[in-house]
């Protein structure tokens, strides 16, 4: 096997190690890291619940011994500023590792080539850039945040086979099936954070949660545009604020309406717009943002070219009359998006697209 395939299989085993945390560790990235000595891997860690520890000292904790002379494949230049904990770059030096296989460097300016540096003036072996496509994917949200000072912003979708979101006045209608329903759970867990108009919240009144068992503590913080402060306190979201963190997003001088929501647990922010409100979510560490409602709130991210990825669920039911046009369909995308995976879900099909950098615009 040659050095390039042995250095992109073990990648693959970092990356596929750093999935298993992705939306639970903010607002930290979670990063993947395995340590290998004479083809085996013998220390595996990826960045802990909450964010600490992090990936690089949980493998060498695992490896022991082993680590000096290993190689360690990470997915994200390791960390060299000193926080919480010592600087990962100083603990794989400390640990004798003779080579770091790095995916991505890490744009955050305490680390940026800092941590790269540490290890080649000790004299370890650095190589980077493998798997980095698929490495950057598995870490979109923390570099978006990093790059762009605001999350991923990832649109769900579920559209019914004439084009449709829902029905008027019929609140939650059922479009897709039950696995697909636990496909969106699945999503809601791998989220910081879960964005929705005040339409849909009305409408629907939706809590927002993760329901699927033991991910129920993966609920992310449940966010609500409503310019006009009409949020009724004696909706889902405010009667469950204090198990779920919720915050709604009103327009200046809004907030002297919101004493009943204060009351509950809500926490009430005035912004200007909706890149002052995705300001803010980053300013939090909210590295990947889940838009689920309703069609004015995605028809406006999309036309302010706010959206970075698109789950589509495609439903072969018909809503009929009184029917709420989707923005989007699989045939009606904006500019610059491409598929980048499709597959069955039980009755129902999710086809995923991706925003490309605009320079790849044909």
């Amino acid at each position: 096997m040659s050095i390039t395939a042995r250095d992109e299989r073990y990648m693959r085993e970092a990356i596929e190690l750093s999935l298993t945390h992705v939306g639970r560790t903010g607002p930290n990235p979670s990063v993947g890291c395995v340590i290998v000595k004479d083809g085996e891997i013998v220390g595996r860690g990826v960045t802990a619940l909450g964010g600490r520890p992090h990936a690089e000292p949980q493998a060498i904790a695992e490896a022991g011994a082993k680590a000096r002379g290993a190689t360690a494949y990470v997915t994200l230049e390791p960390c060299s500023h000193h926080g919480k904990t010592p600087p990962c770059a100083n603990t794989i030096v400390a640990a004798g590792i003779a080579r770091v296989v790095v995916a991505v460097a890490d744009p955050d300016p305490r680390v940026s080539g800092r941590g790269l540096k540490i290890l080649a003036d000790a004299d370890i072996e650095v190589t980077i850039g493998i798997l980095q496509k698929e490495a950057r994917r598995a870490m979109a949200g923390y570099l978006t945040r990093q790059t762009k000072g605001r999350p991923q912003v990832i649109l769900k979708l579920a559209v019914s086979a004439d084009g449709m979101l829902g029905r008027q006045g019929a609140g939650q209608v059922a479009i897709t099936g039950a696995d697909a329903r636990s496909d969106v759970h699945r999503l809601r867990a791998q989220s910081d954070a879960i964005l929705v108009g005040i339409g849909t919240a009305i409408a629907d009144d939706p809590e927002l949660t993760v329901r699927l068992p033991g991910l129920e503590d993966a609920s992310p913080l449940r966010v609500v545009l409503d310019r006009r402060a009409e949020l009724p306190s004696s909706s889902k979201l405010a009667l469950t604020a204090r198990n779920y963190p919720v915050l709604v997003a009103v327009s200046p001088g809004a907030s002297e309406h919101c004493a009943l929501l204060r009351e509950k647990g809500v926490e009430i922010v005035e912004v200007g717009g909706i890149e002052e409100l995705l300001a803010l979510l980053a300013q939090r560490g909210i590295s990947t943002l889940m838009v689920e409602g309703g069609a004015r709130v995605a028809a406006d991210l999309l036309g302010r070219g706010l959206v970075d990825r698109i789950h589509l669920y495609d439903s072969k039911l018909n809503i009929g009359d009184g029917g709420i046009a989707s923005p989007i369909t699989a045939d009606r995308l904006p500019a610059g998006f491409v598929m980048t995976e499709a597959r069955q879900i039980g009755a129902d099909r999710l086809q995923i697209f991706e925003r490309l950098p605009a320079s790849a615009w044909v």
